[in-house]
């Protein structure tokens, strides 16, 4: 079915139910002003931009960017070009310019939706996208011959209903972040959509009715399928790591908020935050982190944090390409893993979601060319993981060697989907994380998995986090520790970074898996990804490292 049929189904159980919530202004008292949609008023507008839409040639086979800020006219146009049988292309404008053309460069659109600075690009490269001809300004702010998405909306004639649409059939070009390698065009079907929020609505008992602060836009599209209302927080999405935990609480408060979405990131300073106050988070039931592994230190706070009674933590893994994979709460992480994690065990993301197919195989350089080859190791080793669902896409967009490299074909047509990741099974069933695939140190003595190794120094208390790289050659690297210490704790002298570093190499001494570690380098900030601000940039923390081993500085 076409993905776009939820919200109608939405609209008529729910229709006056609050669909959006987008914190606007403060009243002169100081109090937070709103603007709202419901689920009838959104299923109505999102009908009238896609009758708009499909009257200037919006349909099956065209391709739409959608740039616009997270909020009621995000959640409307992607829905809009759904109806139409259009596919909706999401970029992350935060990677850059040069990598955003490239991505523009691969896809080739027939027209953008978004904010005046993405009108004016797509006019300064005009010639770059000659076929970019359906095209929509959101917002205040030049138009650059674009439409205003007021005039789109505005069609007297009736809304579009959904047009018809098969599970097969292309529903959404989704860029991966580019934190490991070039963004690739994950292409999304809408069969695959409906399967995602089916598994996590069944998984973790999501029930209409609940009011959902969501870090992460996308998420918002899954709430809107699912009868959950979507408030937007006040913050940057680009950078998660700056949200304010004041305005985040305040948010809880005010909308009495009984479900979060968010990165790392962000639980780290609202739990740091309520730790420092001595404060506690009403009406949360369900809390979810996900984007990279998640720290104890963050689990402990938010567990802390957290006032309803039964509420938890949960940690969904899973990427771009698969999601979800697997899921971990809080209480068997505090219970069971966290002190395995802490002796460099890896960090423990959970047991696979029931539609899910998860196997460890031996790591192998190079694409496979069918699932006979993946060699099935056994529990308790570490090896490559692989897996499919069916919610696991199938291939990036005209992009056939990264298909090649990332898919594995099976028998049935459901291809399995290599994660990047290497990690084990335990005799639970739990799968523990390990680290990237290019990330492994190829030391002389052997391999060495960072988030194994990383997590003996992190628990020195000085120490925010770390990351374990290689320098060298493949086989003969050498193992150099980068550290960020604690904010107010980077070392103020020669002497006092000498310490720090004889701390950490004592500390690594005591365990088998880091004892042969020498290097010890400290950074002020550690380079992460724009998507989530958590997944450290090793392949250029690696340059940066070793160029001062080598005595040349270089900025990070």
């Amino acid at each position: 079915m076409n993905i776009a049929q939820t919200l109608a189904q939405t609209a008529r159980q729910f229709p006056d139910q609050r669909a959006v919530v987008v914190p606007h202004r403060r009243d002169p008292r100081g109090a937070s002003q709103n603007r709202s949609i419901t689920f009838r008023q959104l299923d109505e507008l999102s009908g009238r931009m896609a009758r708009g839409l499909q009257r200037r040639g919006a349909g099956p086979g065209r391709r739409l960017v959608l740039m616009v800020r997270p909020g009621i006219e995000f959640i409307a146009l992607t829905y809009a070009v759904f109806k139409t049988g259009a596919v909706v292309v999401l970029i992350d404008p935060g990677m850059g310019r040069r990598a955003l053309l490239r991505c523009l460069d691969e896809v080739d659109p027939d027209g953008i939706l978004g904010v005046w600075q993405a009108q004016a690009a797509r006019w300064w490269y005009r010639r770059r996208f000659p076929q970019a001809r359906l095209n929509v300004a959101v917002g205040p702010g030049l138009k650059f011959g674009a439409i205003s998405l007021q005039e789109l909306a505005s069609d007297s004639s009736e809304p579009l209903a959904p047009v018809e649409r098969g599970d097969r059939d292309h529903a959404a070009i989704i860029f991966t972040s580019g934190s490991t390698g070039p963004a690739k065009g994950v292409l999304y079907e809408h069969g695959m959509f409906a399967a995602q929020v089916r598994m996590i609505r069944d998984f973790y008992g999501i029930e209409p009715g609940g009011i959902d602060l969501s870090g992460f836009p996308l998420f918002a599209l899954f709430n809107a399928a699912m009868g959950v209302t979507t408030v937007v927080p006040r913050m940057d999405p680009s950078h998660p790591a700056k949200v304010d935990p004041a305005l985040w609480l305040e948010t809880i408060r005010d909308q009495q908020v009984t479900q979060s979405f968010g990165s790392p990131a962000i639980w780290n300073r609202v739990g740091r935050y309520c730790e420092r106050h001595g404060v506690l988070i009403p009406y949360l039931s369900r809390v979810l982190s996900a984007g990279a592994p998640v720290p104890v230190h963050v689990v402990e706070r938010m567990s802390r944090a957290l006032e309803s009674p039964g509420a938890e933590l949960h940690t969904p893994y899973g990427a771009t390409e698969a999601l979800p994979v697997c899921s971990l709460s809080s209480t068997e992480i505090l219970a069971e893993t966290a002190a395995r994690s802490r002796l460099g065990a890896g960090t423990c993301v959970g047991r696979p979601f029931p539609e899910v197919e998860l196997r460890v195989v031996e790591m192998v350089d190079g694409p496979l060319e069918g699932e006979h080859q993946l060699r099935e190791l056994p529990r308790g080793a570490i090896g490559e993981i692989v897996v499919r669902s069916p919610s696991g896409t199938r291939e990036y967009f005209r992009n056939p060697e990264a298909t090649r490299r990332a898919k594995v074909p099976a028998a049935d047509g459901r291809p399995w989907h290599r994660m990047g990741d290497v990690g084990y099974l335990d005799a639970e069933g739990r799968l523990w994380f390990c680290g990237r695939c290019a990330h492994v140190v190829e030391a002389a003595a052997g391999r060495m998995f960072p988030v194994c190794c990383e997590a003996v120094f992190n628990q020195h208390p000085r120490v925010f986090r770390t990351a374990l790289v290689g320098v060298g050659e493949r086989g003969r690297q050498r193992p150099v520790l980068v550290v960020e210490p604690e904010a107010g704790h980077f070392p103020s002298s020669r002497r006092a970074a000498a310490e720090l570093r004889d701390e950490l190499l004592a500390l690594g001494a005591e365990h088998e898996l880091t004892r042969t570690i020498r290097d010890v380098l400290i950074h002020p900030a550690l380079p992460v990804d724009v998507r989530h601000n958590v997944k450290i940039d090793r392949e250029r923390l690696a340059v940066w490292a070793a160029r001062r081993l080598t005595k040349r500085p270089v900025p990070c």
